[in-house]
């Protein structure tokens, strides 16, 4: 049996994302003719089956082909793996990164996962603590707070809007007293909801008060109490109200990425890049 060319399957790869051997020959940098060279090997010699259904210009993939793409791109992946591990020996070690509990499920579980597949011989230590306990610690890597307009240091992920939000079948915003679920007093998001409040003379109380996001999202979903957060840490049970309900706009707060330029290496900066591009999607 004759094995499998990564770069045959590659190029398999490229017809069936791309629809055609003319814009999968542009992907690969190969002209048609050696596309079409490719497969017909990959075809012939390799599977010995059709892999391709051909209607005039159209390429379609057969049951085969289907079947062939499912390994095809589980086998580059882990191709990409082993070349990542294998020619970059130095991407090892440990990388300590501090972030508040807000951003862990909704940003950092796809950036960790992502991390892990290119360079999975570094440890990352995670450490869940408020933006103001995190500003103080000197041990860390790379550090995710959150900051107010014009207080922002290091280098900007995103910067968003705080929306208020309660359960999708509750109406606490018609109450005279608004139960509120919000992180400790530490937390400047916590005086920003308070204060836009007290501007509008409404009566509200702090009814649930956790360090943990998911502890108030907890209160809030079951219909207890309404929150103000980042409109990205809005889960989708919830209903994000506004002025149609009474309830006053908020800041725009800004998510910051901290570098520690004492223990700066190529295992943090790596990571940096992998959280830049997290937060932006």
């Amino acid at each position: 049996m004759n094995p499998i060319d990564s770069e045959l399957l590659r190029t398999f790869v490229a017809i069936a994302d791309h629809g055609g051997f003319t814009r999968a020959a542009e992907m690969v940098n190969r002209t048609q003719s050696a596309v079409s060279m490719q497969m017909k090997r990959l075809e012939e010699d390799v599977i010995q089956r059709a892999l391709f259904q051909r209607e005039g210009r159209q390429v379609s993939l057969t049951a085969e082909g289907e079947v062939l793409l499912g390994y095809a791109r589980r086998i580059l992946k882990l191709h990409t793996e082993v070349l990542n591990t294998l020619r970059e020996p130095h991407m090892v070690g440990t990388v300590r990164i501090g972030t508040p509990d807000d951003y862990v499920m909704r940003f950092m579980q796809s950036i960790l996962k992502r991390f892990a597949q290119s360079y999975p011989l570094v440890q990352v230590e995670l450490h869940c603590e408020p933006s103001v306990n995190l500003l103080q610690r000197q041990d860390l890597d790379l550090t995710i707070i959150t900051r107010e307009p014009g207080a922002e240091v290091g280098q900007l992920l995103r910067q968003e809007h705080l929306v208020w939000a309660q359960a999708a079948d509750a109406n606490l915003h018609e109450l005279s007293t608004l139960p509120l679920a919000m992180f400790n007093t530490q937390c400047f998001c916590r005086s920003w909801a308070c204060n836009a409040l007290d501007g509008l003379s409404r009566g509200y109380r702090i009814a649930y008060s956790s360090p943990s996001l998911s502890a108030i999202m907890a209160a809030v979903s079951a219909g207890l109490a309404i929150t103000a957060q980042l409109q990205s840490l809005i889960p989708a049970d919830l209903r994000i109200i506004g002025s149609d309900e009474g309830m006053p706009g908020l800041p725009m707060a800004s998510i910051m990425l901290l570098r520690n330029n004492r223990t700066r290496s190529q295992v943090s900066e790596a990571l940096a890049e992998q959280i830049v591009e997290g937060f932006r999607l």
